[in-house]
């Protein structure tokens, strides 16, 4: 059993490398020179896996956000071209968002991004110290149940 004090060092620990994988994206973003915001590589990679052009209220629903943080999002990407408002075939009042020909290759420099961001975080790791990490992070994402006392 854990105590009260290592469970609060441990979450200090997630919170560092939290912070610390953030600036590695954020600089691996910068040095490709995309002209993308973190936020906007969110939306982007959101957008990828819908079949079909969302509206904006889904995405804010998705990303967890209220939709004026949407709307100057997508604001920020379709003056780049990476997204466009297309009217929706069924009712004319509403837009939906769809990724252009750009956003789509922004979305592949982004994954490479961040796969050289995770190949950094993760070069002082063993093949078996990756494994395990893997396998403890898929614990903590699906939430193992919670034991009784």
């Amino acid at each position: 059993m854990t105590s009260p004090d290592s469970d609060g060092l441990l979450a200090e620990q997630l919170l560092r490398l939290t912070r610390r994988v953030h600036r590695i994206q954020k600089r691996h973003l910068e040095h490709r020179d995309l002209g993308i915001t973190p936020a906007q590589s969110r939306l982007l990679r959101t957008l990828a896996h819908w079949g079909s052009p969302p509206r904006m209220a889904d995405l804010a629903e998705r990303l967890e956000v209220v939709p004026r943080a949407v709307t100057t999002l997508v604001d920020g990407l379709e003056a780049s071209g990476k997204v466009r408002r297309v009217p929706d075939p069924v009712n004319r009042r509403v837009i939906r968002i769809e990724l252009t020909d750009d956003g789509r290759k922004a979305l592949g420099e982004l994954r490479a991004a961040r796969r050289s961001a995770a190949e950094e975080i993760l070069a002082p790791l063993t093949e078996e110290q990756r494994e395990a990490l893997g396998g403890l992070l898929n614990t903590l994402i699906d939430g193992a149940p919670a034991r009784s006392c």
